[in-house]
């Protein structure tokens, strides 16, 4: 199955949705105009795409038990726009002038809701930094439309997750079932491998 990083969609105020797996449609009707000089139109987001690698944000989220161990792994369901079902991660690109904090937080709020409550350090470091090359084999990450490079972080969520924007559902599996090849299959672009160096990032397989 082919990986794809997610494409942005602006909100009311310019704000660029874009996990790695959803194509780029333009604004949606009724979001006004746009006030975000850093915002691409398609053209000038396809362009830069041909040229530059793009800067993208994944997270893991998990649910711990009291002794800070893993016990649940949060992996999204969305639907691609032929129609089909996906397993992918909470993920995005970083705007221009954010923070990868502040990034990161924004997307875990945009796919799982406000009052997931991600639990983020003052300076969140990436578990690992994923490569999304176009074509495939170069890496063990695949997205047709471009290179993409992506700081991976496993988060901790302590309140509601209610998944919004494309995202349909979020699954909680066990540290086993998420790491399974059966779930593997599932996942967009090689994700399957993120998600076990995620777990064993944080002692979660054994």
């Amino acid at each position: 199955m082919p990986v794809r990083t997610p494409d942005p969609e602006p909100g009311d105020n310019g704000d660029e949705r874009e996990p790695l797996s959803t194509p780029f449609s333009g604004a949606p009707a009724g979001s006004g105009p746009n006030t975000n000089p850093a915002w691409l139109s398609e053209v000038e987001l396809a362009e830069a795409r041909r040229r530059l690698p793009m800067l993208y944000v994944e997270a893991l989220p998990v649910r711990t038990d009291g002794m800070g161990a893993v016990t649940q792994v949060g992996i999204l369901l969305r639907a691609t726009p032929l129609g089909e079902m996906t397993r992918t991660l909470v993920s995005g690109r970083v705007r221009y002038g954010e923070t990868v904090r502040d990034a990161l937080f924004r997307h875990v709020e945009n796919d799982l809701g406000p009052m997931a409550f991600p639990l983020l350090p003052p300076q969140p470091a990436p578990f690992t930094v994923a490569e999304y090359f176009p074509l495939p084999g170069v890496s063990a990450f695949h997205d047709d439309r471009q290179h993409a490079v992506s700081l991976a972080f496993v988060v901790p969520v302590t309140g509601t997750c209610e998944p919004r924007q494309d995202a349909l559902e979020v699954t909680w599996l066990s540290p086993e079932e998420a790491a399974s090849d059966a779930l593997s299959a599932e996942m967009e672009g090689g994700r399957g491998t993120l998600i076990r160096l995620g777990l064993a990032s944080v002692g979660a397989l054994r």
